[in-house]
């Protein structure tokens, strides 16, 4: 869903629980995820006071949180902390700018040869990244 339909939607005046319900209600009835690897239960809201899984028995399936804070980008020594309890670091010096987002839906998914990619719902950017908790 670009940015657009996501304002044209008005899921902007979700809270960002009520975004995480709704994210999670569509990840669990989608015919493009009903036969792929859940998440791991740490990566949904209502599971935040659970343990993280570590970064070696973590399952490389698609996670979806919501960024802790605001949102203007990356600088090449970003870090992020998600709403799940999970902190990723920026891997390498890209830099992107955008508007100032308020706990944006964050994605990252798992790319080929072990790498994590980032990106922030409705931004057609995205980035490497690294697990530090």
């Amino acid at each position: 869903m670009s940015g657009h339909e996501f304002h044209a939607a008005g899921l902007e005046k979700l809270t960002p629980e009520e975004l995480t319900t709704l994210n999670t209600w569509i990840r669990n009835r989608s015919l493009a995820t009903l036969n792929a690897a859940r998440p791991p239960a740490s990566n949904t809201a209502e599971d935040s006071g659970t343990a993280v899984p570590s970064i070696q028995d973590m399952e490389r399936s698609l996670i979806t949180s919501h960024l802790v804070g605001k949102f203007t980008g990356w600088d090449g020594q970003t870090v992020f902390k998600l709403e799940n309890g999970m902190i990723w670091a920026q891997k390498g010096k890209k830099k992107f700018h955008s508007e100032e987002i308020s706990n944006p839906v964050v994605i990252i998914e798992s790319g080929m040869f072990g790498v994590w990619n980032l990106r922030i719902e409705g931004i057609d950017e995205e980035v490497r990244v690294v697990r530090i908790q």
